[in-house]
């Protein structure tokens, strides 16, 4: 039983005849008979009982006839969405937890506003997990910082980070100076998390290792440690608008060159859906305007 026999069998019940339903589908006669007959046998029933020339539907025929009439009308709208360009239907964006809690807000409303037939579900997690939730089609699209499989997916940069290292109120400039200072404890997320990395990175080219780690999963979680003077963090600086204690950390700036962290969009490669699309046009609109608030 596939979709073009159930729309066979609909129309001869419309029509009330094989002869005007052969009319109706542009078909011959014999043909929409031997159909009906093939129906009947796949299914194991008659859908019809037949007086000489006239049909009248069986009961196994009405009930069948309205599963066909839903069946049709979903195949149909099954057809118009996945040809209708508007974005529609569940989006699963996976992000970076700093992306998450202070870049996405905005966007998703103003999302939310222009395409109010899309539900957002959000995944959070480092780059390479998401990276992999997007090849095993588990995400639509992720917000990820670089290094990035360019002959798996298409990306494009869509916030700019300052990434800044952060220390409890008081602490002594960090890795300046001929005594430089720098702290025996980082606080930070689980191995994959890119900001861990570059804070390591940070000590390393400075000849340095840092002599414990403190993994958590929050950065409010790791503002609190850091506050408490139990070690430093590296994070973006936009994160700290959201740290009601931010007073008591010392901001230390990194030098150019390694003072900038770029978030992108990426998905699969053949995957450009249009609910996809559509956040990419909103987020590099957006990224346009912050890089020049005259433009509309």
């Amino acid at each position: 039983m596939d979709l073009s026999d159930l729309k066979i069998f609909s129309a001869v019940v419309r029509e009330g005849s094989v002869t005007r339903a052969a009319q109706r589908l542009y078909r011959v006669q014999s043909n929409v008979t031997t159909r009906i007959r093939q129906l009947e046998e796949d299914i194991g029933v008659s859908l019809f009982i037949r007086e000489g020339k006239r049909l009248h539907l069986s009961p196994a025929g009405q009930i069948l006839l309205d599963y066909a009439d839903r069946l049709l009308a979903l195949a149909e709208e099954a057809r118009n969405a996945v040809q209708d360009p508007r974005p529609r239907g569940v989006f699963r964006l996976g992000a970076m937890e700093s992306t998450a809690a202070v870049r996405l807000p905005g966007p998703v409303n103003e999302y939310h506003r222009l395409y109010p037939d899309v539900a957002f579900e959000l995944r959070t997690g480092n780059p390479p997990a998401l990276s992999k939730a997007l090849l095993a089609r588990e995400l639509d699209a992720a917000l990820v910082t670089l290094p990035v499989a360019d002959a798996l997916f298409e990306k494009v940069a869509v916030f700019e980070e300052e990434p800044v290292i952060v220390s409890a109120a008081g602490t002594p400039a960090i890795g300046k100076g001929k005594n430089a200072y720098f702290p025996r404890t980082i606080i930070a997320f689980e191995h994959g998390c890119p900001h861990r990395k570059r804070l390591e990175d940070w000590y390393a080219l400075r000849g340095q290792m840092p002599e414990r780690t403190i993994e958590l999963g929050s950065y409010h979680a790791m503002l609190g440690c850091v506050v408490a003077g139990m070690g430093v963090a590296l994070l973006p600086r936009s994160v700290l608008t959201t740290f009601p204690e931010s007073r008591r950390l010392k901001v230390h700036r990194l030098p150019p060159g390694e003072n900038r962290a770029d978030t992108y969009l990426i998905w699969r490669k053949g995957a450009d859906s249009p609910k996809v699309q559509a956040l990419r046009d909103l987020l590099t609109r957006q990224r346009a305007r912050r890089r020049d608030p005259a433009q509309v």
